[in-house]
């Protein structure tokens, strides 16, 4: 909601003032691509020539959004997704600490569903933190497993369309999140 020209020149007018504490001033725009093209134009001024004592940080998964004119005067880092076992490595140091436990297959089950993020595994492994099974986490969690995705396979691989709608009727009413089905 702060992507106008008003809010880019509010920071520009603050930049002069050097930190009371700290060494910088730290700008973090977030979702930087949803900025106008006069705030571009306005942030455009002060990347030209920012002062010393500021460090400006475009944050933004749509870089290709960005002006040219902007990406120009940046230091860009590409951030990746994290692997499966990344992420459930870092889920088995959290349950550690916490004193937890989960199995295997739950850890893989919420590591593969944050797809990439560590911050999305967290908030789903508090929903099924207190599941006993790998099977409870996925009805928590509305996943689709695997016999019902085989059974729905074997029905696209024999053509049965009456069994795949059988299948995907089921799948709503019991509302299991039908876009996990499709990816």
């Amino acid at each position: 909601s702060n992507n106008g020209v008003e809010n880019i020149r509010q920071i520009r007018d603050e930049i002069v003032y050097t930190p009371v504490k700290a060494k910088y001033k730290v700008y973090i725009i977030d979702e930087v691509h949803m900025l106008s093209s006069g705030a571009f134009n306005a942030l455009l001024k002060t990347l030209e020539e920012p002062p010393a004592h500021v460090i400006f940080i475009l944050a933004t998964t749509e870089s290709h959004k960005i002006p040219a004119t902007i990406l120009s005067r940046c230091q860009r880092f590409d951030f990746k997704r994290l692997s499966v076992k990344d992420i459930s490595d870092q889920i088995y140091k959290i349950l550690k600490l916490e004193n937890r436990k989960a199995d295997d297959k739950t850890v893989r089950l919420v590591a593969t569903l944050a797809d990439g993020s560590v911050r999305d595994s967290l908030s789903i492994l508090e929903k099924v933190a207190e599941s006993s099974s790998y099977e409870e986490a996925e009805e928590i969690l509305g996943v689709i497993g695997r016999r019902k995705l085989y059974g729905i396979s074997e029905s696209i691989a024999s053509e049965d369309i009456d069994a795949i709608y059988k299948f995907i009727d089921e799948l709503y009413f019991s509302s299991k999140d039908l876009t996990l089905l499709i990816n």
